[in-house]
């Protein structure tokens, strides 16, 4: 389990999950609150598939992967929404997005159609920690393409597991923050580094 400091008293935000039991087998979806908005988190057994976050209502959130699922030619969304899947992941993620300390390396995550280079860009990715920061060229570098940052951003861009696979931390050269595709876009990255850079270590 990762490390997990929690500097403030924990309160649960207002949380509606669908509650009809499904196999473990099944790939599941969890629609959870956050102090960012709407989360919802996308598995089987304890390994991750999909990570939404920061949507404004619980039907904003549906309606994203209804779009998805229908793109991606999956199942139905009513067949898929079916568990209150993986709840000790999701108050981790209730903590960070409160501010606490929490790292995620030890979430076990469901990667798949990455060319080599892609896998390196987030096997490094992943070694950059709670609370620090790399720029593209720098993650290139890591990867063994250091002419690749432009490259970089497209793989940070199509990242379906954010947070646990920490783009966020991933800032242009200069300071500038980059791009961020989440709902919210480069505001909720600003927060995300500015959250992590309060939190007591």
């Amino acid at each position: 389990m990762g490390q997990r400091t929690v500097s403030v008293k924990r309160v649960v935000p207002e949380t509606e999950h669908l509650t009809t039991s499904a196999p473990e087998s099944v790939s599941c979806w969890s629609l959870f609150q956050t102090e960012i908005g709407w989360c919802g988190l996308q598995g089987r057994e304890e390994t991750v598939e999909r990570f939404l976050m920061g949507l404004p209502a619980r039907n904003d959130l549906l309606r994203v992967i209804r779009a998805e699922t229908a793109r991606d030619g999956q199942p139905s969304a009513k067949s898929v929404l079916e568990s209150n899947w993986y709840p000790k992941l999701q108050e981790r993620l209730q903590d960070y997005f409160q501010g606490a300390h929490v790292e995620f390396q030890d979430v076990k995550l469901k990667l798949t159609k990455m060319t080599p280079f892609q896998s390196r860009v987030v096997q490094a990715l992943q070694q950059i920690g709670y609370g620090r920061q790399i720029t593209y060229g720098e993650l290139a570098e890591r990867a063994g393409s250091p002419r690749a940052a432009r490259a970089v951003g497209t793989v940070m861009s199509s990242n379906r597991i954010p947070i646990l696979i920490p783009c966020h931390r991933v800032i242009a050269s200069g300071g500038k923050l980059g791009g961020f595709s989440a709902p919210q876009g480069t505001s909720l990255k600003e927060h995300l580094l500015l959250l992590e850079s309060r939190a007591e270590f």
